[in-house]
C-alpha cells in the first residue's frame, strides 16, 4: 500500500491557516432536491459556490499561500488553469502581498479570464487544454524560480481541499455517502483522508466527465490509462490523464466510481436551478449528476453533494437552459 499524500492532521492545520480568511460555507437540505432524486435519498449541498471567486479552489490556494516560506512569496508563484485555481490563486496572492501568474490554455473560458487579470495576476495563454497550459507553467519556473502551485499534486492544496469534508462531517457526523466530481481528486482524495479518521464507514464516491474518462477507466482498469480527449463543457472536469499524488488514493478508498455525460451534467444544472435557486458551473453540478445515477444504490441514505463553483460563462448558461446541452 503506497504511503497516503497527506494526514488528518495536515487538513486540520489547514483548516487553522485559512479560516482568518474564509468562513465555513452552507451545508443545506432542500425537500424539493429530495423529491427531483427520489428513493428516499436525503441531500445535503455543501456551497463552495458561496465562497469568495465562487469556488471550492480558494481553500487550497489560502492553504499554500499561507505555508510558503517567506522568499518564495517574494519570488510569487505560478499556476496553470482553466479558471477556478487560477481565480482562488489571484484572490489569495492579492490579500497576501504575493505576485501570481497564472497559465491558461489558448481559447480558455474569456469570463475567467477576466476576472484573473482584474485580480492584478499576470495571464499567460498558451496551448490547447489544461496539460499544455502546465507545461507553460513548468516553464516559467525554470525561467524565473517562481514557486510551482499545481492545482492537484501538492500535499498542501490537497489538505485545503480537504476542509470541505471537515466541515460537513463536524456538522453532519452520521453521513452515509459523498458524491464528488473528480478532475485531479483534490477534493476526494481530502475527503478520504477526514473520512478515515472522523467516519470511517463513509462511502465516497467519484463523478468524471464522459468525455474526459481517463482517470475514471484508469480506476477500474487499476492502472493508468492513458486518454487522448478532454472534451467536456464542465472545464473543471477536463483532464486527460492520473496524478501521481492522488490516484493510489482513489483506488485504495472510493467505493465506486461513474461517469456522466455533458448532456447529464447540463440536466443537473437545471435541477440545481430550480430545486436551489443555485447557480453551478458544469463541474459543480457533477456531484448531483453522479448522484442521479447512484441514486437506485444509495437508496435511502443521507448523501452530501458539493456545489464546487458557479462560474459559468454567459454563453455556455444558455445553452444549458435552453437545453442545448
Amino acid at each position: 500500500m503506497s504511503r497516503w499524500p497527506i494526514g488528518f492532521q495536515e487538513v486540520l492545520a489547514a483548516r487553522d491557516r485559512i479560516r482568518p480568511f474564509l468562513v465555513p460555507t452552507p451545508l443545506r437540505a432542500y425537500a424539493e432536491l429530495d423529491e427531483a432524486v427520489g428513493h428516499g435519498v436525503r441531500v445535503l449541498v455543501k456551497h463552495e459556490n458561496h465562497n469568495p471567486t465562487n469556488a471550492f479552489k480558494v481553500r487550497n490556494a489560502f492553504s499554500v499561500l499561507t505555508a510558503l516560506p517567506e522568499d518564495a512569496r517574494r519570488r510569487g508563484i505560478v499556476a496553470a488553469t482553466r479558471g477556478n485555481h487560477g481565480l482562488g490563486l489571484a484572490w489569495a496572492g492579492r490579500r497576501l502581498g504575493v505576485p501570481v501568474t497564472v497559465c491558461v490554455p489558448v481559447g480558455n473560458n474569456p469570463e475567467k479570464n477576466q476576472a484573473i487579470r482584474g485580480l492584478g495576476c499576470t495571464l499567460v495563454e498558451h496551448g490547447a487544454d489544461y496539460d499544455e497550459a502546465v507545461e507553460a507553467a513548468v516553464q516559467l519556473v525554470r525561467e524565473r524560480g517562481l514557486h510551482m502551485v499545481h492545482s492537484t499534486e501538492d500535499p498542501l492544496v490537497l489538505a485545503g481541499a480537504g476542509t470541505i469534508a471537515l466541515e460537513i462531517l463536524e456538522e453532519q457526523p452520521g453521513l452515509d455517502a459523498l458524491v464528488l466530481g473528480v478532475g485531479g481528486g483534490s477534493q476526494a482524495v481530502g475527503a478520504l483522508t477526514v473520512a478515515r479518521e472522523m467516519r470511517p464507514g463513509l462511502k465516497v464516491f467519484g463523478v468524471q466527465a464522459a468525455g474526459a474518462s481517463a482517470i475514471h477507466d484508469s480506476w477500474h482498469a487499476r492502472k493508468p490509462v492513458a486518454g487522448a480527449r478532454a472534451e467536456t463543457f464542465a472545464d473543471g472536469l477536463a483532464t486527460r490523464g492520473v496524478y501521481g499524488m492522488t490516484f493510489e488514493p482513489l483506488l485504495q478508498g472510493l467505493a465506486g466510481f461513474v461517469t456522466v455525460t455533458d448532456r447529464e451534467i447540463a440536466a443537473a444544472v437545471r435541477v440545481l436551478l430550480m430545486t436551489t435557486h443555485n447557480l453551478v458551473e458544469g463541474a459543480g453540478a457533477a456531484g448531483l449528476a453522479g448522484l442521479l445515477k447512484l441514486r437506485e444504490a444509495l437508496a435511502g441514505a443521507t448523501v452530501a453533494i458539493v456545489l464546487s463553483g458557479s462560474n459559468i460563462d454567459a454563453l455556455t448558461l444558455r445553452r444549458v437552459v435552453t437545453g442545448e446541452i
